[in-house]
C-alpha cells in the first residue's frame, strides 16, 4: 500500500511569469515515451508481477522503492506545469465573478503550443507528451524476467536523462529548471542502482556506461545543491520498516560515480524532507474552481469548522 505526504519531494520556486509553453516543454518529461509516467509503470507493474520476492528480497526491494519515488516524480512533473500554465504566486482576490467573458480575457491562449492544456485542462497537467499525444501501456515491460527488466529500466533511466536534459536547454523559467535539475539527480541514482543489481546478478559492470548521456552534473546548477547535500549517493526506502534489503546492493562500500562528489552509497529509511506545494490561484474567468466560487469557499469553511 501506499501513503500520501501533503508534499513535493522538493521545494520549487515560483515561476517569473506565465508560460503555457514552457508548460509543454514540461509535459514530456510527464507523458512522453522516458517520462515519470514511464518510470512508474515500468517499476510499478514489475514490482507487482516480481517472481519469488522472499527469495529475491534485495532486488524486489529496489524496484519497489525506487516505484514509490517514482510516484513522488509525475506529482512534481505536474505541479511544474501547473504553475508555469498559472504564472507567479499571487495574493490576489479569487472571488466574485469574473468579469465580462464576451471581451475575450483568454484570447492568447489559442497561440499556445499546447492549447488543450488550457481548453480542456484549464492549466492543469495530464498524462501526455509535449504534443498533446497520450501516455500509453505500450510504454510498459514488464516479463518476469529480472535480468530483462532491470536491463530495460537502466536503458528507461538513460533515456530519461537524455530527455530532461534535452528540455531543460529549452527552458529558462526557474521552476522547469528546478524540476529538470532534481529530476537529473535523482535518475542518475536510479540509474546506478539498477547498473549495480545488474552487476550482481551478471558480474557486468554496466555502471562504467555511467552517466549517458555523458555530461557530468556538475554542469547543470540547478543540480548542485543535491549533489552538495548528498542526493545521489542516498536511496530511500519510502517506508518506516520495509525494504531494507535494498541495503544489498545500494552500499556494501559501492561508491558514488566519477564526476560526482565522492562517498559511499547510503539507504535513508522513509524519504525526503520535501517542500510545499504552492497554491494555485483560482481564475472565475477560467472557471476554476468556478465562476462565482465564493458559495464554494463558504461551504468549505463550514465544514473545516466541523472537523
Amino acid at each position: 500500500m501506499f501513503l500520501r505526504v501533503n508534499k513535493l519531494q522538493t521545494e520549487l520556486p515560483a515561476p517569473k511569469r506565465r508560460d503555457p509553453n514552457a508548460a509543454a516543454a514540461l509535459q514530456e518529461l510527464l507523458g512522453g515515451k522516458y517520462g515519470e509516467m514511464s518510470t512508474l509503470n515500468n517499476y510499478l507493474f514489475q514490482s507487482f508481477n516480481f517472481r519469488s520476492k522472499s527469495k529475491l528480497k534485495s532486488f524486489y526491494s529496489l524496484v519497489a522503492c525506487i516505484t514509490a519515488e517514482e510516484l513522488g516524480h509525475v506529482e512534481l512533473v505536474s505541479n511544474g506545469v501547473a504553475m508555469l500554465n498559472n504564472g507567479p504566486d499571487s495574493a490576489g482576490d479569487d472571488t466574485g465573478d469574473g468579469g465580462d467573458v464576451s471581451m475575450s480575457p483568454q484570447e492568447a491562449m489559442k497561440e499556445i503550443r499546447l492549447a488543450a492544456g488550457f481548453f480542456s485542462h484549464g492549466g492543469g497537467a495530464t498524462p501526455v507528451n509535449s504534443n498533446g499525444v497520450s501516455w500509453n501501456n505500450d510504454f510498459v515491460t514488464t516479463t518476469g524476467n529480472i535480468v530483462f527488466d532491470l536491463l530495460h529500466n537502466f536503458h528507461l533511466e538513460c533515456g530519461a536523462r537524455l530527455h530532461k536534459l534535452r528540455v531543460y536547454e529549452s527552458l529558462s523559467d526557474p521552476t522547469g529548471r528546478e524540476v529538470c535539475g532534481y529530476l537529473l539527480v535523482r535518475g542518475s541514482v536510479h540509474a546506478h542502482a539498477y547498473a549495480l543489481a545488474l552487476k550482481n546478478l551478471t558480474g557486468v559492470e554496466i555502471e562504467k556506461m555511467l552517466p549517458t548521456p555523458n555530461i557530468p552534473l556538475a554542469k547543470i546548477p540547478e543540480a548542485q545543491k543535491y549533489l552538495d547535500e548528498g542526493s545521489h549517493r542516498r536511496l530511500y526506502t519510502f517506508s518506516p520498516a520495509d525494504y531494507k534489503e535494498i541495503a544489498g546492493i545500494w552500499g556494501n562500500g559501492e561508491q558514488a560515480l566519477p564526476g560526482d562528489p565522492p562517498g559511499e552509497l547510503v539507504v535513508v529509511d522513509g524519504m525526503p524532507e520535501g517542500g510545499k506545494i504552492h497554491e494555485l490561484v483560482g481564475e472565475p474567468n477560467v472557471f476554476t474552481p468556478d465562476y462565482a466560487p465564493e458559495e464554494m469557499y463558504e461551504i468549505a469553511v463550514k465544514l473545516t469548522k466541523k472537523m
